[in-house]
């Protein structure tokens, strides 16, 4: 009888195999569900967000205003400051007109009774002083002469700022020749250097007002002569005139040769045209009272752009003919 073949099974052996199968499957199942719950639950989650942006979104564009206000220009373009700046120069004009400087309102000083003709400052430096005596014996006087031009309704002084070593040498030595010829006016807030000269204009202007009543106040440098008479007769033919300015005016090509009038020795940064804005020289620079009473008032605030060479003292002479020109606008 013959007997079918059969195969022997180790424990544990066929039968192992699916058992581990089902556990691995189950295994995946379960975190496909995960993972499933995981990215739905997301995009549930980014869908309420944008439902939410798009409600809030809605909500702004109904409120927003369909015109900009100037209040809201200014918040976008960050111009708060110059909000401030607009305050603080309407403050400054509100007192200038206080004091007097529009046409028609001049300020009187209480020290003297008649007001003079002209205050002339003569720019002088530390090693100036030849020049200083060339200048006392020739159109300007000294001594008695000069006390009687002062009745006359002229006074003049040397405009000289203090040393950057306060009290040294060159103080000293001018000091002992104010006490011999009592003819200077000494800027005791002003540093005598050479990039310092625009703001000298600034603080001879605003002193001068200060400590004379007067029709014109008058900026001269130490390197020209003037006719004293002339000058004298021209102011008095101008007496009255408010926002009133005097000087040589220039406007055109720049001067790139050295030792020529209105040389510029920065001619290069011009550019390819080389032509100068209208602008003042600042050799001879005649201002009246109403523009030296701005320039007083409004010294803290005003910026003179100072520059090397030649461009400085024409950089002067036109800030005072535009401060000129504002006043007359003004008044």
């Amino acid at each position: 009888m013959e007997t079918l073949p059969t195969t022997t099974t180790k424990r544990g052996g066929a039968r192992s195999k699916p058992v581990q199968t089902s556990k691995s499957s189950l295994v995946m199942a379960f975190f496909s569900c995960v993972a499933w719950l995981y990215v739905a639950g997301r995009l549930w989650q980014d869908a309420e967000n944008r439902n939410l942006l798009a409600s809030l979104l809605k909500k702004n564009s109904a409120q927003r205003p369909k015109v900009l206000t100037v209040e809201d220009k200014l918040m976008v373009l960050g111009c708060r400051d110059l909000e401030r700046r607009i305050v603080e120069a309407e403050m400054e004009l509100t007192l200038a007109k206080s004091q007097g400087y529009l046409k028609g309102q001049g300020q009187r000083s209480g020290s003297s009774d008649r007001r003079l003709l002209a205050v002339i400052g003569v720019y002088t430096g530390f090693g100036s002083k030849l020049k200083r005596n060339v200048f006392r014996g020739s159109w300007m006087p000294r001594g008695d002469a000069l006390k009687k031009l002062e009745e006359r309704g002229v006074v003049i002084r040397f405009v000289i700022g203090r040393s950057a070593n306060r009290g040294d040498s060159l103080d000293r030595n001018i000091d002992e020749e104010n006490r011999t010829t009592k003819d200077f006016l000494i800027l005791e807030g002003h540093e005598e250097a050479q990039e310092e000269l625009p703001k000298k204009v600034k603080t001879f202007f605003s002193t001068a007002v200060q400590n004379w009543d007067a029709d014109f106040y008058v900026k001269v440098d130490d390197g020209i002569d003037i006719d004293l008479e002339g000058l004298i007769e021209l102011l008095d033919r101008r007496r009255g005139q408010d926002g009133a300015y005097v000087g040589c005016m220039k406007s055109g090509e720049v001067i790139s040769e050295e030792g020529k009038p209105w040389y510029e020795p920065d001619w290069w940064k011009f550019g390819d045209e080389k032509s100068y804005f209208r602008h003042a020289a600042g050799s001879l620079v005649i201002i009246s009272k109403n523009l030296a009473q701005y320039i007083n008032i409004n010294r803290l605030v005003l910026n003179v752009i100072s520059s090397q060479g030649g461009t400085l003292e024409t950089l002067v002479g036109s800030f005072c003919s535009c401060m000129c020109a504002l006043i007359q606008h003004l008044g």
